[in-house]
């Protein structure tokens, strides 16, 4: 029974390793992507001003992890768009989105079952797009561990990685947004997968390809149904981020946290009563030495007294 079960599962995982990503799930991750872009602040009255710079972050929300990870191997940035169908598709699903009579297609597109279909068939992507980058950098750096992981790690989630540029193409700039500085969801969770591709290519890991693939996905896709079902924001790796962070990050105090907050053993600022402070956190009142009617503090302004 064991054996045909794992059987099964080799099976299906081989045959589910073998799906076209065009056109319904390259379709549904432009889909997802253009609908991302209308729900930023401000991108419908970007799309009324300028449709053209609507449609510059468009693709850079459906392409930028192709052109990302092009750059990281010396290729050239608009190489991702010489696929013409690709763009073609993309830009027809991005008018309909965005300037569809009455918004129908969008509200369609953002009924809850619908979305949710669209959301996991996007997570299926990811996968492909992660395993191609993999194998992309390995054939030119077998024994590149970093560099396949990085072009793993862009193809896979350069939407997000590039938001900051994107802002920029629709007036905004928002530097604490950069995700190096604060990691969103999809950026984890694609950064995990190529390391663990990255392993798997390497022979570090007991699994086959198509395997990992079938096992990633599911996990992609379960997940992702979770978060938009129960409308949670918290990462599943939150509890794994705080261990290793007190076991690594921890050692030395005056190091702050993730949210910034100073841990123990740091020393505050006091304000004395005159509103001037130490940096080593003691009070230090200003004397006041008064000679011939005037008072001077230590800071050596005058003032005159009454």
């Amino acid at each position: 029974m064991e054996q045909l079960l794992g059987m099964n599962f080799d099976e299906v995982s081989l045959q589910f390793s073998k799906i076209s990503m065009y056109p319904l799930f390259d379709a549904a991750h432009y889909i997802v992507s253009v609908m991302a872009l209308k729900e930023q602040p401000g991108a419908v009255d970007v799309a009324r001003r300028s449709p053209f710079a609507c449609w510059i972050s468009a693709m850079i929300y459906c392409f930028g992890g192709a052109v990302l990870s092009g750059l990281f191997l010396a290729e050239p940035a608009l190489l991702p768009f010489s696929n013409t169908s690709n763009i073609v598709l993309a830009s027809i699903i991005w008018y309909l989105v965005f300037y569809f009579p009455m918004d129908l297609v969008y509200k369609f597109t953002a009924f809850l079952p619908l979305r949710l279909v669209l959301a996991s068939m996007k997570e299926v992507t990811r996968t492909w797009k992660v395993v191609g980058g993999v194998a992309h950098a390995r054939a030119r750096y077998e024994e590149g561990w970093l560099v396949m992981i990085a072009v793993g790690w862009a193809k896979g989630a350069g939407g997000g990685l590039m938001s900051n540029f994107e802002q920029l193409v629709r007036g905004v700039w928002k530097p604490e947004t950069n995700e190096l500085l604060k990691m969103s969801y999809p950026v984890k969770v694609t950064l995990v997968g190529s390391v663990l591709f990255t392993l798997q290519q390497s022979q570090y890991l007991p699994l086959a390809k198509h395997q990992l693939m079938f096992m990633y996905t599911m996990f992609l896709v379960i997940n992702k149904i979770r978060m938009m079902i129960t409308h949670s924001t918290t990462s599943v790796f939150a509890p794994f981020e705080a261990v290793l962070y007190s076991l690594l990050f921890q050692w030395q105090t005056g190091v702050q946290g993730p949210s910034g907050a100073p841990k123990k053993g740091i020393k505050g600022r006091k304000e004395s009563p005159n509103g001037s402070t130490d940096t080593n956190g003691n009070i230090s009142e200003s004397v006041e030495e008064k000679a011939n009617g005037t008072t001077v503090p230590r800071n050596g302004y005058r003032k005159k007294t009454d």
